[in-house]
């Protein structure tokens, strides 16, 4: 049976997402795992997209923008607090910190994140890193 799990979303980051993103871990089961992600004031994410997951985001402080391209689709969206959207599987998508403070948001992946080979950088986004 599995355990109950409880986290707090800790002040410092645990690792650096291949897009450049503080990530602080929080769950992981065997359908999904749920991080925290921060970018800092001003910062500007690498453009990539997903090998084999997809993924939720929900934003919970900060303002910015988010770029998506999937095939011939492709939008920006402004970011702020309440504010969720999908990462669909093979989407390229990009974001940036547009306000004065972190940008946060939680992203529930599924299925969990399989490690560092999972992104695959881009070689151009919708803004320059």
């Amino acid at each position: 049976m599995p355990a109950f799990e409880s986290n707090l979303v800790k002040a410092k980051y645990d690792l650096l997402a291949p897009d450049g993103s503080e990530i602080r871990l929080l769950h992981s089961l065997a359908g999904a795992s749920v991080v925290h992600c921060a970018l800092p004031v001003g910062g500007v994410s690498t453009p990539v997209k997903h090998r084999t997951v997809e993924e939720i985001w929900v934003f919970l402080a900060g303002e910015g923008q988010v770029w998506r391209r999937l095939g011939e689709r492709e939008l920006v969206l402004d970011a702020r607090p309440g504010l969720s959207l999908t990462i669909p599987l093979g989407a390229a998508f990009q974001f940036r910190n547009t306000g004065a403070v972190p940008l946060e948001f939680i992203i529930a992946t599924t299925p969990p994140w399989p490690g560092e080979d999972e992104a695959i950088v881009l070689d151009a986004g919708r803004w320059e890193t």
